[in-house]
């Protein structure tokens, strides 16, 4: 009950309103004051009743020092005062809407943090106190509850810091580490999880540096004492239920086993047939020691022998905590999104070091290079044709995103071409390698039969193919690669925007009419840029007589960077493609090569070869491959009564 309550007093000692206050509190619960109206000298005092005086009505003897006692009488309680009833009723229920308010608020901005930022990196969130010691010995077991035995207490540097205690075991070794750590960024190669708890709960987690127990928490010196979770014994008494659940779970199981063993009978199936079509059409691409067969293409798949590097590290990022030595030599390569570096990657403190590729991007285009991290990171991308890929590292002192590769130092397919002069057999090497990469960046599966991933390189031209040792072609730049997952949408497909260089665009990449249904349509778009790529290496081939300067498709028709829209009137509107000479047709080698670029560029995309096919054309030209040496040479024309089958069959 509500209510005011009015004291008079009998004596005009200023102490009396006090004395009478604290009286009065023993009595009531009161959060409210004692108030003097004016001179009237009354005391009134807002509150509740309670069990011990539940109608205010008994006298309260008041001791004013040596004064003699006296008494107040308990005047009336004003509960009929409706107007101020009202009031303080309205006051009391705004407060506690307020009050609620700004406690949901708080669980909110708790949970999800201010627009979207993580609730750690709320400003005005005041640093942590945690315990922060070295690695130190401890004689705690790892089981039950055990203290840090940290000795110092401190805050943490930044705000959104919070608390991490580290176990670790090692020849009956136990030590303990207590830290201040950002949890959103990784400690020793793990990142920290439950961060907001309270209590320092211990998980196992596998770190870079092997098996720790490991807890995070937020709260004031929070990682001192040390939870670790018992493990359980079987409880007896849930045999039967164990029972059931099995019993539950056997049909399962069984289906589980005839799937297993039929997937295992598709793949028998499938190997032996492939077997048997290899016997029958047996692949004529050479090696070193002559044809090679699906065992031999799995174990060259992996060798790179074209390239000066030798390194055995892991297609990943390098989670060391230390970076790699390496020491950045010249620049030999610059593109829109990163600058490629010859560099020496040291193997020892010796002075031997092995001659490597470093791609470096800058922070801001993290994107880009985890979309390439990402798809050289796939073990089935390995290939003879494909740039081989050693590690990725996150530079954050230079605020850069590093790719380290093979070095091949005959640079890109477009400077070789710049250059040099080739043969026939130099083109039949260029081509052949082209378009096995491309094949193989194309297809669902590896040599040996294994499923993959298809990937679309979408920039296909010759600045982004390098030139080995061995005069063969490798794929590389997938900045803006793609991944065709069966699990992509057709909102995703569409998201991937019109992206490429404009003069190696296809017709329907130009006009961004790509059949979404159909993810066969992106390996088509590659396909053009293939033949664009196949035409300049034919361009410098001197087997078709006089050689023009090298020159980038579409020559002087465009300018040397052309936009879309200049490549829309001569791709679209006028049907526009670099120029075939009739010269090139007395080569029946060549022209073989002219056919096939014809039907890579066709306007209809479905019209188009597929790589696979364009790789077998070309290793089809193998049988031929002598007869033609013989008939031409690095400075002469061949004869024109010089013949050779070619099959143009698809």
């Amino acid at each position: 009950m509500k209510a005011s309550v009015v004291f008079k007093r009998r004596e005009s000692h200023d102490n009396t309103v006090n004395v009478l206050f604290k009286v009065l509190h023993n009595k009531i619960r009161s959060e409210g004051t004692c108030i003097i109206t004016g001179w009237s000298k009354d005391c009134v005092l807002r509150g509740r009743e309670t069990e011990e005086s539940p109608a205010l009505s008994e006298r309260f003897p008041v001791s004013l020092g040596e004064q003699k006692q006296r008494q107040l009488e308990y005047v009336h309680i004003n509960a009929r005062d409706t107007d101020r009833t009202a009031f303080l009723m309205e006051q009391y229920w705004l407060s506690l809407l307020c009050w609620g308010t700004f406690l949901v608020s708080s669980v909110v901005m708790d949970r999800s943090g201010v627009d979207g930022m993580h609730p750690l990196n709320n400003p005005i969130r005041l640093p942590q106190l945690c315990k922060f010691c070295d690695v130190e010995a401890s004689d705690c077991s790892g089981t039950g509850t055990c203290e840090s035995n940290c000795t110092i207490t401190s805050i943490c540097v930044h705000p959104d810091e919070i608390c991490v205690a580290i176990w670790r075991t090692s020849d009956d070794n136990n030590t303990i580490e207590t830290l201040c750590h950002k949890p959103y960024e990784p400690l020793y190669g793990i990142m920290l999880e439950n961060y907001n708890n309270t209590k320092c709960e211990m998980k196992k987690r596998m770190s870079n540096r092997g098996p720790i127990h490991i807890c995070s928490c937020n709260a004031e010196e929070c990682n001192d004492m040390l939870m670790f979770t018992l493990p359980i014994g079987p409880d007896p008494t849930n045999n039967q239920v164990v029972l059931v659940i099995l019993v539950s779970l056997l049909p399962l199981l069984v289906l589980a086993v005839l799937v297993i063993a039929s997937f295992y009978w598709y793949r028998m199936y499938r190997r032996r047939k492939l077997d048997e079509w290899e016997t029958k059409k047996p692949s004529k691409r050479k090696g070193p020691k002559g044809p090679l067969d699906c065992s031999d293409a799995c174990a060259i798949m992996m060798d790179d022998d074209g390239s000066d590097s030798s390194s055995t590290h892991a297609n990943n990022l390098n989670h060391n905590t230390e970076p790699l030595p390496i020491e950045l030599d010249l620049q030999v390569g610059k593109g829109r999104f990163a600058e490629v570096y010859k560099a020496k990657l040291r193997q020892s403190p010796s002075e031997q070091f092995e001659t490597v590729a470093v791609k470096i991007f800058p922070y801001e285009e993290y994107a880009s290079w985890k979309n390439e991290k990402d798809i050289f990171s796939d073990i089935d991308l390995k290939h003879e044709n494909i740039l081989h890929f050693l590690t990725a590292e996150e530079r954050k002192v230079e605020k850069q995103y590093w790719l380290i590769t093979a070095y091949h130092p005959r640079g890109n397919l477009q400077e070789y071409l710049t250059r040099h002069l080739i043969s026939w057999e130099d083109l039949r090497l260029l081509g052949s390698s082209l378009a096995r990469g491309v094949a193989h960046l194309h297809s669902d599966h590896t040599p040996c039969g294994r499923p993959k991933v298809p990937i679309v390189h979408r920039d296909l031209k010759s600045s982004n193919i390098l030139v080995k040792n061995d005069l063969t072609c490798c794929l590389c730049d997938f900045g803006l690669g793609l991944r065709l997952d069966n699990s992509l949408s057709v909102d995703d497909l569409a998201n991937s925007g019109q992206v490429g260089t404009a003069r190696y665009m296809a017709p329907e990449v130009l006009e961004s009419r790509i059949n979404l249904e159909n993810i066969e349509s992106f390996k088509q778009t590659d396909v053009y840029s293939m033949a664009l790529v196949l035409w300049e290496i034919t361009s410098r081939c001197n087997a078709i007589g006089e050689v023009k300067d090298y020159e980038p498709p579409f020559g002087s028709k465009v300018r040397e960077h052309p936009c879309v829209e200049s490549m829309k009137d001569n791709v679209l509107r006028d049907r526009g493609r670099p120029e075939l000479p009739s010269s090139w047709m007395k080569h029946q080698g060549v022209a073989a090569v002219c056919t096939t670029i014809n039907e890579c560029w066709d306007h209809d995309p479905e019209a188009r070869l597929t790589a696979q096919c364009v790789a077998e054309r070309f290793s089809e030209m193998d049988d031929d491959l002598d007869k033609l040496s013989t008939c031409s040479s690095s400075e002469e024309k061949i004869p024109e009564d010089c013949s050779v089958s070619v099959s143009d069959d698809k």
